[in-house]
């Protein structure tokens, strides 16, 4: 580590199989806590490069526990967080809504580090059991068209990471790693980016894949379409600056957005948008994700369309008829 260390304070990179294997190690637990912490934030003083990004992206998938949907298709939509902007759980209701919408996901996320309340976080506050038993996983998408993969669980090499990725409280390479490893790598995928210079990464990487993908920028920083700005979308087929108003939406306020700052708050927030009970604001943040990852499944339908779909959703109430099959089954 001690050489690893020097390197980085010489702002020297990494290639692709170093990369890969400094993060075999981290999960073989050859570094301790303190080797492990400067590590991520020297790490963090300078920006990643595509072949870093890649290599620690390979090491996760090789000691992944892997899920076989068998055949079934499916969409994740993820964000890094690291925006610092503690918007609720956005990112996982519009996973509920296009399971709603008749598309199944396998949604792919872990505990609030950077943020206040993640994914899991909010799960657990509604009740959500994790699991990595491929049967009940298959089920769960079969039955609610949704299942949830618990990223501690399936990526067991790094619990060492966790602890001090919550005691650090920052942003770190880590949490843009998260939505590149998904171990069922869905055949569509949404990603928000904290940045441009991600954003052109994950670019790279899911062209590489051949898989269908979207990835979002929000102008004013978010990681997702905030609706507080115009945003970017990158995808197989295009890319270009979007506005509120081409989804048929308001612009919204930063303020509009807030999470708060508890399990209960997010599950608060989370059941109101579910029972349409919510702010105006809070359930045209969810449709418009929501609808631009239907897009990404349907690019030949307008993107009005498919936050038009993803209203329905709500409004229908097969959203929360989905939500409540997956907490109870």
């Amino acid at each position: 580590m001690k050489q690893l260390l020097n390197r980085l304070y010489e702002h020297d990179k990494f290639s692709r199989d170093e990369a890969r294997q400094i993060l075999l190690n981290i999960a073989a637990e050859q570094y301790n806590e303190v080797q492990i912490s400067a590590f991520a934030t020297a790490f963090n003083m300078r920006p990643i490069t595509l072949s870093e990004l890649q290599g620690f992206r390979d090491a996760l998938l090789e000691l992944c526990v892997p899920l076989d949907l068998e055949g079934r298709e499916t969409i994740d939509i993820v964000g890094t967080g690291g925006d610092g902007k503690n918007t609720f759980n956005i990112s996982t209701l519009s996973c509920v809504v296009v399971a709603g919408a008749g598309y199944p996901v396998s949604k792919h996320g872990s505990y609030g580090v950077s943020s206040s309340v993640g994914s899991s976080d909010v799960l657990i506050q509604m009740g959500y059991q994790f699991t990595t038993d491929q049967d009940t996983l298959r089920r769960h998408l079969d039955k609610a068209g949704m299942c949830f993969l618990h990223a501690p669980l399936f990526h067991p090499a790094l619990k060492v990471v966790g602890p001090i990725r919550r005691q650090l409280g920052t942003r770190t390479f880590f949490n843009m790693l998260g939505p590149l490893v998904n171990p069922v790598q869905p055949k569509y995928q949404m990603f928000g980016t904290f940045s441009m210079e991600l954003l052109r990464m994950y670019q790279y990487i899911m062209q590489q894949s051949g898989r269908r993908f979207a990835i979002v920028y929000g102008l004013d920083g978010y990681d997702e379409i905030s609706l507080t700005s115009d945003f970017k979308v990158v995808s197989n087929d295009s890319e270009r600056i979007w506005s509120p108003v081409e989804l048929g939406l308001k612009k919204l306020q930063q303020h509009d957005l807030d999470g708060g700052d508890s399990s209960e708050d997010a599950a608060k927030i989370f059941m109101s948008v579910l029972e349409d009970q919510a702010t105006e604001a809070q359930k045209a943040a969810v449709i418009a994700n929501a609808g631009m990852a239907i897009k990404v499944i349907k690019p030949e339908q307008s993107a009005e369309d498919c936050v038009a779909e993803a209203r329905e959703s709500i409004e229908s109430g097969r959203a929360i008829a989905g939500w409540k099959k997956l907490v109870q089954s």
